[in-house]
């Protein structure tokens, strides 16, 4: 535990923690030291899951600062048993506060645990906690919109309702990514209007954004905003 205060205390900056806090609002500036993302992956690495004070770590939640939630995504995401690994990502998600942990915790067993994975990417979809749902929904998007697609998985974010901007911008990027991966199952969730009208106008704007859908299909998506 000294080890990682000496290293938060000696990569801080300032100036970047200011930036970071007006990148992610919703938390406290008070709570970041300004440690930047390849300095706390680089020693994510040094803290070894099984190591009796990488478990302390772990088990200290709540953390006092966002690094040291950063820091815990990453080591969280390099544990390589899917069993350990899902609990303790279980174990986190309801302390995760704001859009980059969310994010940046994508466990790298998650890709080859597909069958297993997916129950509990179903039960995060429906835990009624917003960093949690945005979880299961960035975990559908990257692993389940390519050879293990089914069509079940489009109408299962299009049921979430919720008014919460990082729950909605999760839809959005999701269907954005349908659109350049599975174009002919996405495109009716467009074209009958059957998202959320502030997700469906985003969708299409990151869609059209994309190099992976072609110009054609860009030009009939920007005829079908709300």
């Amino acid at each position: 535990m000294d080890q990682i205060k000496k290293f938060l205390k000696e990569s801080a900056d300032a100036e970047y923690a200011a930036f970071t806090s007006k990148i992610i609002p919703n938390v406290d500036p008070k709570s970041i030291v300004g440690v930047r993302t390849p300095a706390l992956r680089a020693f994510a690495k040094t803290l070894k899951a099984a190591d009796p004070l990488t478990q302390k770590f772990l088990a200290g939640l709540p953390h006092k600062y966002f690094e040291e939630n950063q820091l815990h995504s990453f080591v969280v995401s390099g544990i390589k048993d899917f069993d350990l690994c899902a609990a303790e990502v279980e174990r986190f998600l309801p302390y995760i506060d704001n859009w980059a942990t969310c994010d940046q915790c994508s466990p790298l067993c998650f890709k080859k645990n597909k069958a297993a994975l997916l129950p509990r990417v179903k039960g995060w979809l429906k835990s009624g906690r917003v960093y949690t749902i945005r979880f299961g929904i960035v975990t559908l998007m990257r692993h389940f919109l390519d050879d293990d697609f089914k069509p079940e998985f489009l109408k299962a974010v299009a049921a979430i309702k919720s008014d919460e901007y990082y729950i909605k911008m999760a839809a959005a990027w999701f269907f954005a990514e349908a659109l350049a991966k599975q174009w002919d199952a996405a495109l009716p969730y467009i074209k009958e209007k059957r998202l959320d009208a502030w997700v469906h106008n985003k969708a299409i704007q990151k869609a059209r954004e994309s190099f992976r859908v072609p110009d054609d299909r860009k030009e009939l998506l920007a005829g079908l905003k709300i």
